[in-house]
């Protein structure tokens, strides 16, 4: 370990792993003299698109505009 708390992996145990350049990774103490890292998970990606085909074309933007335009605007 550096003097900055930095650690060097070896890239057979990365690619043991799975984990590729890019990836994000959560690092947790996992008992005394052990750190596990694991891929962060992107709780947001899970859901993109689960809504397809519930709202006509274009009409979130129309909604969008609506919010965005000064009439909306309280006051």
């Amino acid at each position: 370990m550096s003097s900055k708390h930095q650690v060097t992996i070896p890239v057979e145990a990365l690619r043991a792993a799975g984990i590729e350049a890019g990836d994000r990774l959560v690092a947790r103490a996992d008992g005394p003299g052990r750190v596990v890292f694991e891929r962060e998970v992107d709780v947001l990606a899970g859901f993109v698109g689960a809504l397809t085909g519930v709202y006509e074309p274009d009409e979130l933007t129309g909604l969008r505009d609506e919010w965005d335009s000064p009439s909306s605007m309280p006051g």
